[in-house]
């Protein structure tokens, strides 16, 4: 059957084409590259940074005793009297309710914090379980500061190391306080989660 002599031109010009390749015009879009760049400053700064921008409220401290000091003062300042805590390490320091369905504020502590993202990695597996930071108005971390990885990655690979083949049922990322917006795209903060979240890091 004889080509159309349309058709001979337009393969004619794929042919050339073929044979003289034009260079990608992205070349670093192909996934062959991070697309962050590598941590240039101390992961708490980082962390620091990226938490604040997204509402959280950071605060560091120097040793426990720092700690509790903060943590204490923060409580009386906003007048929480319903404080809900059930992680030993801090239990005897704050806690004050032993109801989480009426606390004005829960504390837990964490798996690790992800400083790229200002996320808080928290899992089934520790003592708060899956609910106390989600269930109350104001979630307070605690975490430490071998506890800060640089990117998500990091974060689960850590994981998978730590506990093998029991992984947690449950392992979140929790990046700022709870936030949603209706079709007028208001911002609404509290709705599914906490509205706000503070996290407190001791150097350790």
């Amino acid at each position: 059957m004889a080509v159309s002599p349309a058709k001979e031109n337009i393969l004619k010009r794929i042919r050339q084409a073929l044979s003289n390749p034009v260079p990608l015009p992205f070349p670093q879009s192909e996934g062959n590259n991070s697309v962050y760049h590598p941590k240039t400053e101390e992961l708490e700064i980082i962390f620091g940074e990226e938490f604040t921008k997204i509402q959280g409220k950071f605060a560091f401290c120097i040793n426990e005793e720092d700690l509790q000091m903060q943590v204490r003062q923060l409580i009386k300042d906003r007048n929480w009297t319903k404080v809900y805590c059930v992680d030993d390490r801090w239990e005897n320091a704050f806690s004050t309710s032993i109801h989480l369905e009426s606390c004005d504020v829960s504390i837990t502590g964490c798996e690790y914090l992800v400083a790229r993202t200002g996320s808080i990695v928290m899992s089934a597996a520790e003592q708060s379980g899956r609910t106390v930071s989600v269930y109350a108005p104001i979630h307070i971390c605690i975490a430490h500061t071998k506890q800060l990885v640089y990117d998500v990655k990091d974060a689960l690979q850590l994981l998978k190391e730590k506990y093998q083949q029991k992984i947690p049922s449950l392992i979140t990322f929790a990046t700022g306080p709870s936030r949603t917006a209706d079709i007028e795209k208001t911002l609404v903060t509290g709705v599914h989660g906490p509205k706000e979240v503070f996290c407190f890091l001791v150097d350790t």
